[in-house]
């Protein structure tokens, strides 16, 4: 009986480090070339790729679901997913609500608006994506704009096309890949970083309770730097961009 006590617990035991090595990953599926959703329906993109790549290396299994970007963060808290990628700026703000894992994308804000149409002084209502740093930083620091929240900056492109609003802000990746599906778009001004609110690169955010995940996240993340693999996606997703 103590034998069959104990190859239970064994039994237990694997079967739990099993289940410890699946990853439920959260993300906002509209926001290429991070992730977005492809003709199958299924999310693809920069962040999807890096995810997998770090789980091949920590032999974990991983899922991913799509949900708002605004609370992506109290998912991460109420525990119904296991981490957050979604091309979401390390800020002091966020990581008193959760931990992030290493950078693994450098980031930069920019604008962008219709071709010879305005500038960074003329303009003034400015298009965000909803629960972003880059809304908070034009809410807090562009005084000069009145900022308009979109769910999807698919939409912000629309309404800027047709005149509702002057510029988009957002991530400089995001947008130049906006840029090279709209011919009549172009960047406004320079790049923008501020460690209040980006610029201290893009992390993974798992719940504050779970440093051990954190730890083999970055782990994956530090041999696919170092293995190549992370270039390769990089060069995939981002030259050109």
């Amino acid at each position: 009986m103590k034998k069959l006590l104990t190859l239970s617990a064994l039994v237990l035991t694997a079967f739990s480090s099993v289940q410890a090595k699946e990853i439920k990953f959260a993300m906002e599926p509209s926001y290429p070339p991070f992730e977005f959703t492809d003709q199958k329906g299924e999310i693809i993109g920069f962040d999807v790729d890096i995810a997998n790549a770090i789980c091949k290396e920590i032999q974990a299994t991983c899922s991913y679901s799509g949900q708002a970007f605004d609370g992506l963060v109290q998912a991460i808290k109420q525990k119904r997913v296991d981490a957050v990628i979604s091309a979401m700026d390390i800020t002091e703000a966020r990581s008193k609500q959760v931990l992030f894992s290493d950078a693994y994308y450098d980031s930069s804000a920019s604008f962008i608006g219709v071709k010879d149409k305005v500038d960074l002084t003329s303009a003034k209502n400015v298009g965000v994506q909803n629960g972003t740093t880059f809304q908070q930083y034009v809410v807090a620091e562009g005084k000069q704009y009145a900022p308009k929240a979109y769910a999807s900056l698919q939409d912000a492109v629309l309404d800027l096309k047709n005149g509702r609003i002057d510029l988009i802000f957002g991530d400089t990746a995001v947008l130049a890949d906006m840029l090279s599906k709209e011919a009549g778009l172009a960047f406004v001004g320079e790049k923008v970083t501020n460690p209040k609110y980006f610029g201290n690169g893009l992390g993974i955010a798992v719940n504050k309770s779970n440093a051990e995940l954190v730890a083999e996240l970055n782990k994956g993340l530090a041999t696919i730097k170092a293995n190549g693999e992370y270039q390769k996606i990089y060069d995939k997703w981002m030259t050109n961009k």
